[in-house]
């Protein structure tokens, strides 16, 4: 198969901080891989509501819902390194449609499951799909469009359907629960994955590294025991707390492994992940950017929610509503963010992005069981996930700029794996401070005040970390 890292746009695009026109190939190639990250953005949350439904149909013990969730996480974690790196060698392409044909296949064994392993089984395999999808579409999209306005444009247009699949999973699992059965919220994936299959290997360039090195096996063995590891311990931390044997166990072996990583990769002649690269400041106060934006905004959502709940008595469909504000003006954000990157560069944005989200979360202390609270918890939190989004764009520009093409799979796969790793750190970290208060209100504030503290230090080291490339995109 002929090899093709030729940017598909670098004719079509113009050079202006504008808004670039794309061909209406690139605009058929962008609505591929984005729809891809959108459909697996919708699968972190589109299941959420539907569990106590799905538990009583299948026979799953309450204790044994979060297993819905964290055998999705773990596997789409875990491998998410390895497959961004064997996308390098051996074809993004080719990896991106196996993974997508692998998801599709494992939704519609979730959607016809007939007992709780089959289902569990579906799920980790649609983990397996997503860890193949998410690094390998990050790195076509990066390689396809060039680095300036036009990655601007696209990645802004990709990071707000990843923060908008998000949100509309959860309002979606609602509607699709309550009419159609929780079934049809793994049908939808099994459709998503059905329209994007059949476009992609006509749109989508083959591209990989020149050379073909051998596979750092140590550094996959490594690297991917230990992520397992480390997600199984706060996924579980997240539902039955840090005391738990096999949570203390588990977060020890995933910074052991991890340790042993880094060690194995400072030997190998091919390692898995460069260890300059991690040195380079973009790369590691990028990743240091975002994984606070994920985890502490991830916190602020699930915190929101058991109070708009608990505390105000909002149904579901309510509290859907304020967070369907929260993905309108989301999009919003996505089609400004470039503009702003454009004109103010990556990492002024970043640092402005997380300045803006840590203030307003601080907004919402004001929170109190009075009904106007509503509209303050409604305004803060859209405004503070605009904010989120410009950081989400501007923290994956920073990483990937400057990379070369045959290490954009390692770049992506660390940003994907920051993003992982954010969203599943920040509840059991922060959130079982609210869920285990005698006093639900005054346990929010505590994770709000933590939530805005932890989002403006990491402002502040990010924007002294890269002090001195204000002229870098």
């Amino acid at each position: 198969m002929a090899i093709d890292t030729t940017p598909s746009t670098s004719t079509s695009l113009p050079e202006t901080p504008g808004a670039p026109r794309l061909s209406a190939r690139d605009r058929l190639v962008l609505f591929v891989l984005c729809a891809a990250q959108f459909m697996v953005a919708l699968d972190f949350s589109v299941l959420n509501v539907a569990l106590p439904v799905l538990g009583a149909d299948l026979g799953m013990s309450t204790s044994a819902l979060q297993w819905a969730v964290t055998a999705f996480a773990l596997p789409s974690g875990g491998f998410l390194l390895l497959f961004g790196r064997m996308g390098d060698l051996y074809g993004r392409r080719r990896l991106f449609l196996a993974g997508l044909a692998l998801f599709g296949t494992a939704s519609l064994l979730a959607t016809f499951a007939w007992d709780p392993a089959s289902f569990l089984t579906g799920r980790a395999l649609q983990g397996l799909g997503a860890a193949a999808i998410v690094p390998t579409g990050m790195s076509l999209l990066t390689t396809t469009f060039p680095e300036g306005p036009a990655r601007d444009r696209a990645l802004g247009i990709s990071g707000t359907l990843l923060s908008l699949g998000f949100t509309v999973g959860m309002v979606a699992g609602g509607v699709l629960t309550d009419t159609l059965g929780w079934r049809s919220t793994m049908g939808l994936l099994t459709v998503f994955a059905l329209v994007v299959l059949p476009l992609a290997p006509g749109l989508l360039p083959e591209s990989r590294t020149p050379e073909r090195p051998r596979l750092d096996v140590p550094g996959a063995v490594t690297v991917t025991t230990g992520l397992l590891s480390l997600i199984y311990a706060l996924s579980t931390a997240a539902d039955h707390g840090f005391g738990r044997t096999d949570v203390i166990a588990t977060l020890i072996a995933g910074v052991l492994f991890l340790s042993a990583f880094v060690a194995v990769e400072s030997r190998t002649r091919a390692p898995l992940v460069s260890l300059p690269m991690l040195r380079r400041r973009t790369v590691a106060w990028g990743n240091l950017g975002g994984l606070v934006t994920f985890s502490m905004m991830s916190t602020v959502v699930f915190v929101l929610t058991l109070y708009l709940q608990e505390t105000l008595r909002l149904s579901a469909f309510e509290t859907g509503l304020v967070f369907g504000v929260q993905g309108v003006l989301s999009v919003v954000a996505g089609t400004c963010a470039p503009k702003v990157i454009g004109r103010h560069g990556a990492r002024r944005t970043l640092v402005g992005s997380l300045t803006g989200q840590g203030v307003l979360v601080a907004a919402l202390l004001a929170l109190d069981t009075h009904t106007w609270s509503v509209w303050l918890a409604t305004a803060a939190v859209s405004l503070a996930s605009m904010c989120h989004l410009g950081a989400i764009i501007s923290y994956g520009l920073t990483v990937t700029s400057g990379v070369p093409d045959e290490e954009q799979g390692l770049a992506t796969g660390l940003v994907t794996s920051t993003q992982q790793v954010g969203i599943t750190v920040g509840i059991p970290l922060l959130g079982v401070l609210a869920t285990t208060s005698d006093d639900l209100l005054a346990g929010v504030h505590t994770v709000l005040a933590l939530d805005a503290g932890i989002v403006l230090a990491a402002a502040l080291l990010v924007g002294l970390g890269l002090r001195g490339r204000a002229g870098s995109r």
